[in-house]
Order: structure tokens, then C-alpha cells, then sequence
């Protein structure tokens, strides 16, 4: 019956035509047409109103008593005006996901007639049942009281299904008794903690003005198949990736896919996504074929974090969606096929003054800018002393098969700089002058007369490092594809923030006691990189030298989640949460048992996986065929023909059983003791004990013929579309 089915897919996936999609329009008029942005906002309410609610927005003062009402009144008006019938309060919950209630604009008045109602009240406060999201022992699985809290920065929007559409509104979400439960709370916090301790230093500088903000732009990485392959694929559709499955004769050992012509398909399945993306306001830059086939990349230019979070959510779900409507299946695992690259999701992050522009833009000259080598530093002195929380916030399941896999960063927390800056922080760590620096404007000739110069960038890219430089920016490339923005961007702000408080305390001191700032600032350079200089790395990340080398360095080298958790834990990182109020001690711990209980969780759902299709797809399939090969050997055998394949699918089905069995014995005892000593249990048995199973059903299918094995492969499914 497996092989009618898996047969009957590739028919059905052959006799395929292109998905319709509407004739494009202009992106002019379709820009934000589904958010009620300040734009029209400033149209629609009174000019008092408008004035507070644009401060709000852009420099966090409170909203003025009353503005909530107009407010309300004209979101629900634009909204009912666009066919929405219901309005949502949209949160992010410490599930990674996105949440949402919908309520309906109906009421009935006192004549038992139909209205519309929608007051400052629901706008502001909503109180979805908090019982059934993960609240890490904060609450009591019987309380179930929790609020959500409009978040006025991040604009109302509609978004459109095949079942209407529906006004959603930002929110944060927290308890009753007031702990944060959601993804944007701490995000929020830490955006306040990185503007007050910036301008300390923009003061000292003579800047007294000015909103600072840190903004990101997330590259997000998928893979693209068919859907009709997942209906085969228990493990696709449950667990997001395969945990069977015999990497191909062709992979990406040819690199012909990256950057390579997009198939007709998967373009016209981007054009829908961007013009969905287009209408939510959501600024889509650029699209193109990743390096593994089926592989692809969206990346959008940069926004304030805080939006950059929320419309990053908007994205896979957007992404996932559209999926459906072309019969694909958008798969955003970090490895959801071995042999392969996997995906992340690279953010970008910088921090920005409204009036001073990006603070990390290091001009023409950065040996001779000293407040963006401040800023910078105060990067490098972060990422040094808390290179382990980067780390940690992007523990998962899915990500540890990506880390360190020579595809993508290593788990190993540096800092590249490229040569020029390297030069201009060893020449400070080393007391030497900077003012021999190489500049920073250089061309190069191509030597060829009808191609002009190209301006050259002072630093060459360096894709095995986490966390690079790269021109006006860090890149912190270890974040997973399936994994919310949220939580990097608050220990990149909260580790900078506290970094900078640490400078903005010794200047100060300095400057206050007579010193001249630009002596103080230099001394505090000097200390800086004399101290913390470790982390910079502009060499080969995956080499095993660098491992080494980091170990000599006193860098962490944490290459499971099972390791990188528990730095939640630890009382440093407790108190610089503490410190800079961005997430309390109770929340901290909160989240911890939350990340630990997601990974033995996903490890337990594939455990179970591995073992029902192990049972009842691979060696049903494999005792059959070695059945019938048996058979026409015996029949066959005054031709003395030569039994090394049936002996060994016999040896692997052995392997396959025994495997079976030793996984069916210790997952029972995975459960028990405490969530540290359960995280490291699943890590080092649990999923070698799986490694076992996928090994010798792997290898079987190399051996059974195609006309018995039940699920699609790998060349069917990374190749067909």
C-alpha cells in the first residue's frame, strides 16, 4: 500500500501546473495597504491625539489620558471599513509561537439591535486564559488569569485568510501577578535599557537629544518540497525533519544551486509571499536559492527591533501559509534533512540614534572616530564576558544539528572584525597610534577597460564566524530558522547595554576628575581590549586548530543544548538580567525550564517517531523484501549467485531491531530525575540511541529495492517539484 502511494504522489506532483496568482500591482499600491500605520492614523484622528500617540511611538513617553478612546474608535472603523469582522490581541508566548483569541466587534444594544463595539478597554487589555501556555512554574497549572498589554510601537494590522480577515494588534502578554510570559516583554525592556545607558555616552560626547533604538534586519533560510511528499513522511509532518532518509547521489557538492535560477514554481510561490508581505507593511528586500537544493533564503531591510521581532513572526507564518495554497510544504527546521545544509536565520543588529544615525557606521576614518569605536567595544567586551548567553539563547533540538557542522557557526561565541578594524583595536590594545591605520576607501581594478573600479570594503566576509562585523553592523549568525528573534535581540541589547553602562561609568569618573575625554576614552579602549581582545577571531571557525585555540583562550565551547541551558542558571548571568531589568530572577528561571522542557520534548516526539516508523513503515518493508530475495536465491541457487546484499540487509535488520529495543528501555528511564539531569540524558543516550536506528535503516535503504520502501527519498523530495 506504501509504495501505490508514494508511487501515486510522484504522478500526482508530475501532473501539476503552476499555482495562479493575481496580477501584480504596483508596490506603491499595495504598500501597507493592511496596517494602520501613523500614516493613516494622522488622517483619521484628531491632531492632540495624533501629536501623543506619534511620542509614544518614538520616544516611549506615556500616551496622554483619553487618546486610547479616539484611538480605538478609528482602529475599528479602518478595520470594519476592510471586511474585518473580528480583532485579535496577537502575542508571542515562551512556546516561540504565535498566539491569538479572536472576539468579534458584536454587540447588542439595549433594543436587541446589532452594533459594533470596540472601546479603549479591549484595545488596551485583553485576557486570554494563560493556564495552557508554558509559564515555567510562575504559575500554578489551576491559575489561569493573564493579561496582554497593547504594545503602541508595533502598528495594528489585518491579516487576510480563506476565512476572512481579522484586525490583530500587538500586545505583550503577562501574568496576573505581572512576570513576563511572552517574547516581547523582556524585548521592550531591553530596547529602554540599551537607550538609557547609550546616551550616557552620547552626553558625555555633547548629544542630549535623540532617541536610541537597536535595529534588525533577520535573514530567514527554508526548504521548499511538495507537500504531497509529507503525506509519506510522519516525521516531516510531526517533527519537522527527517529522521530517516539516505542522502542522495547529488547534494550541493556542486554549489549549482546557490544563487542559481529560481524554478518557475518557487517564484511565482515568492511573488505571493512578498506581496502579502508588501501589504502588512513589511519591507521584503531580497530573495534567492540557498545553497542546499530546495533551499531557499528572504531577507528584508532593517527596522526597529522591536517591529523587526513582530514582523519576523508575520514572515514564517506567512511563509508557512502561502505554502499550503501551492501545494509546498515550508519547512523552517534548522536540519531537516542530513548531508545537507540546514538553515538559520542571520540577524543583523546595530544600534541607532535618530539624529546621529547608525552608532556602529564607522565613517571613512574609524581609527579616528572614537565614539563608534566605544560603541564597538562595548560590543566586543559583551560578547566576550557573555558569549555563553548568546549561545544559550539559541540552544534547541533543531539547532544543535546545524552548529559546528562546518554549514554554519560554530558553537564556539567569537568576534570577527575584519583586518582593518582588527588592526586599529590591536594598535590600541598595544598603545600604538592608529593614525597609520589603512584607509578605508580603496577600489580594486578588475583589469578589464569597459568595467569600472569597484570600491573595496575594509574587510573581507567571513562566513564561519557567529558574530561578525560587517561594515555598519554585527551579524550574529547562530540564531536558528525556526526560532524567534526575540530572545537573541535581548541579550544582544542587555549584554551591550550593561557594557556601555560599565564605559559610561569609568568616563565619568574620569572626565569628572579632571581628565579630557579623549584621553579617558582611550584609556578605557585600551582597557577594554587589553581584557577582552580574546574574542576577536577573524580566522577559520570550523577548523579543529580553532577549537583548540579557543579552549587556550578560556572561550566556551558549549556544543549541546544540554550544556548551553543551564548558563540560564548561573549567577552571573542572574544578576546582569537583574541588573539591567530585563528580565527578573523568577522570569530567568522561568525560561530555563521552559527552553529545557522543549528539548526533551522535541527529543521525546522523535523518539516516539523513530520507533513507530522504525516498526511499522522500515521493517515491514525490509523483512519483505530479504523475504522474497531469499526465495529467488534459493530458487536460483545452481547459479551460485552471490549473497552479500542479503546478508547484509539480514545484518542491518538485526541492527535495526536491536536498536529498537535498547531505544524502546531507555526511553522510559529519560524521565526520570531532575530537568538538568534529564537535558543531558536525552542528549547523550536518548539521541544515540536514535543515531543507531536512522544508521541501519539508512543503510537498508541503500539495499531494498524501491518497489518496497515506504517513504519518499531524498533525491524525490530535494529534486521534484
Amino acid at each position: 500500500m506504501s509504495v501505490i502511494k508514494r508511487r501515486d504522489i510522484l504522478k500526482q506532483i508530475a501532473s501539476r501546473g503552476p499555482a495562479e496568482v493575481s496580477p501584480g500591482k504596483s508596490l506603491y499600491e499595495i504598500w501597507a495597504t493592511d496596517v494602520f500605520d501613523l500614516a493613516k492614523m494622522k488622517s483619521v484622528l484628531p491632531k492632540p491625539v495624533f501629536k501623543s500617540l506619534e511620542q509614544t511611538v518614538e520616544s516611549g513617553v506615556p500616551l496622554e489620558k483619553g487618546a486610547a478612546d479616539e484611538i480605538a474608535a478609528a482602529m475599528r472603523n479602518w478595520a470594519i471599513s476592510h471586511g474585518a469582522k473580528y480583532y485579535s490581541h496577537v502575542f508571542h508566548p515562551l512556546t516561540g509561537a504565535t498566539a491569538e483569541k479572536h472576539e468579534g466587534f458584536i454587540a447588542i444594544n439595549r433594543a436587541g439591535e446589532i452594533v459594533t463595539e470596540f472601546s479603549s478597554k479591549q484595545l488596551i487589555q485583553g485576557e486570554p486564559d494563560a493556564s495552557s501556555f508554558p509559564n515555567g512554574g510562575i504559575r500554578s497549572t489551576f491559575e489561569a488569569r493573564g493579561y496582554t498589554a497593547w504594545d503602541v510601537t508595533s502598528p495594528a494590522y489585518i491579516m487576510e485568510t480563506a476565512n476572512g480577515k481579522i484586525l490583530c494588534i500587538p500586545t505583550a502578554f503577562v501574568s496576573w501577578t505581572g512576570e513576563a510570559l511572552d517574547k516581547k516583554t523582556p524585548l521592550l525592556r531591553a530596547n529602554m535599557a540599551i537607550s538609557r545607558s547609550a546616551s550616557r555616552i552620547l552626553k558625555l560626547f555633547g548629544h542630549l537629544d535623540g532617541c536610541i533604538t537597536t535595529s534588525a534586519g533577520p535573514e530567514q533560510e527554508y526548504f521548499l518540497i511538495d507537500r504531497a511528499f509529507a503525506t509519506a513522511r510522519p516525521d516531516l509532518l510531526l517533527a519537522g525533519r527527517t529522521l530517516f532518509g539516505r542522502p542522495g547521489a547529488k547534494g550541493q557538492e556542486f554549489e549549482d544551486h546557490y544563487f542559481g535560477a529560481i524554478p518557475e514554481r518557487v517564484q511565482l510561490f515568492m511573488h505571493d509571499v512578498e506581496e502579502r508581505l508588501y501589504r502588512l507593511g513589511i519591507p521584503a528586500k531580497t530573495h534567492h536559492n540557498e545553497v542546499a537544493p530546495s533551499q531557499f533564503e528572504i531577507a528584508p531591510l532593517y527596522e526597529n527591533s522591536n517591529i523587526a521581532s513582530d514582523h519576523q513572526q508575520l514572515v514564517m507564518t506567512t511563509l508557512k501559509t502561502v505554502a499550503k495554497k501551492h501545494k509546498l510544504l515550508c519547512i523552517l527546521h534548522e536540519k531537516p534533512f542530513k548531508g545537507v545544509n540546514g538553515s538559520g536565520k542571520h540577524v543583523n543588529w546595530s544600534i541607532r540614534s535618530s539624529i546621529l544615525g547608525n552608532l556602529l557606521d564607522p565613517g571613512e576614518t574609524p581609527h579616528a572616530n572614537m565614539q563608534f569605536l566605544l560603541f564597538c567595544a562595548a560590543v566586543i567586551r559583551g560578547v566576550h564576558k557573555y558569549g555563553h548567553l548568546l549561545r544559550a539563547v539559541v540552544a534547541s533540538a533543531g539547532n544543535d544539528h546545524r552548529l559546528g557542522q562546518n554549514e554554519a557557526p560554530p558553537a564556539i561565541m567569537s568576534v570577527y572584525l575584519g583586518a582593518q578594524l582588527s588592526d586599529v583595536f590591536e594598535r590600541i590594545r598595544t598603545g600604538k597610534s592608529t593614525e597609520s591605520c589603512a584607509p578605508t576607501n580603496t577600489f580594486m581594478n578588475l583589469g578589464v577597460d569597459s568595467l569600472p573600479p569597484l570600491p573595496k570594503d575594509p574587510g573581507d566576509r567571513n562566513r564561519t564566524s557567529p558574530f561578525a562585523f560587517t561594515g555598519n553592523r554585527f551579524e550574529f549568525r547562530a540564531v536558528g530558522a525556526s526560532q524567534s528573534i526575540s530572545d537573541s535581540l535581548v541579550a544582544l541589547n542587555t549584554i551591550v547595554s550593561d557594557s556601555l553602562d560599565w564605559i559610561a561609568d569609568k568616563l565619568e569618573a574620569s572626565v569628572s576628575g579632571g581628565k579630557k575625554l579623549e584621553v579617558a576614552c582611550s584609556d578605557v579602549l585600551k582597557e577594554i581590549m587589553e581584557a577582552h581582545s580574546a574574542v576577536v577571531f577573524n580566522g577559520n571557525g570550523y577548523s579543529d586548530e580553532w577549537v583548540a585555540e579557543a579552549e587556550s583562550r578560556g572561550l566556551r565551547n558549549l556544543k549541546t543544548s544540554a550544556e548551553a541551558l543551564p548558563v540560564l542558571q548561573e549567577e552571573e548571568i542572574i544578576s546582569l538580567f537583574e541588573r539591567q531589568k530585563t528580565i527578573s530572577p523568577v522570569e530567568l528561571a522561568a525560561r530555563f525550564e521552559i527552553s529545557a522542557e522543549q528539548y526533551i520534548k522535541t527529543l521525546d516526539v522523535e523518539a516516539k517517531l523513530i520507533l513507530e516508523m522504525a516498526k511499522t513503515k522500515i521493517l515491514p518493508a525490509a523483512i519483505a523484501y530479504l523475504t522474497d530475495q531469499v526465495e529467488c536465491f534459493e530458487s536460483l541457487g545452481e547459479y551460485g549467485l552471490d549473497r552479500t546484499s542479503i546478508n547484509f540487509v539480514a545484518e542491518m535488520i538485526k541492527d535495526l531491531q536491536l536498536g529498537v529495543s535498547k531505544l524502546e528501555k531507555n526511553f522510559y528511564i529519560g524521565h526520570n530525575g531532575t530537568i538538568n539531569e534529564q537535558l543531558n540524558f536525552y542528549s547523550k543516550t536518548i539521541l544515540a540511541d536514535m543515531n543507531v536506528i536512522r544508521a541501519a535503516a539508512d543503510a537498508l535503504e541503500g539495499e531494498v529495492s524501491e518497489d518496497y520502501w515506504p517513504l519518499p527519498s531524498y533525491m524525490e523530495m530535494l529534486f521534484i517539484r
